[in-house]
């Protein structure tokens, strides 16, 4: 089965998914609401926002998600555009489908005249300098030191 990327804007009914996911992984371990999250992917979904997001589907079934953020890191709020919010569920880790994502940020982003990404990790920066990404130093999230990237 092929994977499929759709933009979320194209599928809003995979909103709620998205705002789980990201919650679960990221939002209630800094503290973050459900609500607050909920209206974080609702950004996504406005075209004047500058943000948006995609949904990786393998047949119908939503395995993963990434975003185009205009800012994701408090401490660098002069840095812009973001790849945020890589997720891949995991029974589907292993294919292919995080650098799938990753990928259909990267031509969003080109597409709409950025010439620079940036994004933040905890434990995956291996993953992203194999696929191009540049460290670019070590900044402080939520009393984590997090390694800052970029393309």
């Amino acid at each position: 089965m092929t994977p499929l990327i759709v933009n979320l804007t194209q599928r809003p009914d995979l909103a709620p998914i998205v705002t789980r996911w990201q919650w679960q992984e990221w939002g209630r371990t800094q503290g973050r609401t459900l609500l607050s999250v909920e209206r974080d992917v609702a950004q996504l979904l406005q075209p004047a926002s500058g943000e948006t997001g995609f949904v990786l589907l393998e047949g119908e079934q939503p395995v993963g998600s990434a975003c185009l953020t205009m800012m994701d890191l408090e401490t660098r709020p002069d840095l812009s555009p973001w790849l945020a919010s890589v997720f891949v569920t995991p029974p589907a880790r292993r294919r292919g489908h995080a650098a799938r994502l990753v990928r259909a940020v990267e031509a969003e982003a080109r597409a709409r005249g950025h010439d620079t990404l940036w994004l933040f990790t905890w434990d995956t920066a291996p993953l992203y300098a194999r696929l191009g990404w540049t460290g670019v130093g070590e900044e402080q999230h939520h009393g984590e030191l997090v390694t800052l990237m970029r393309r």
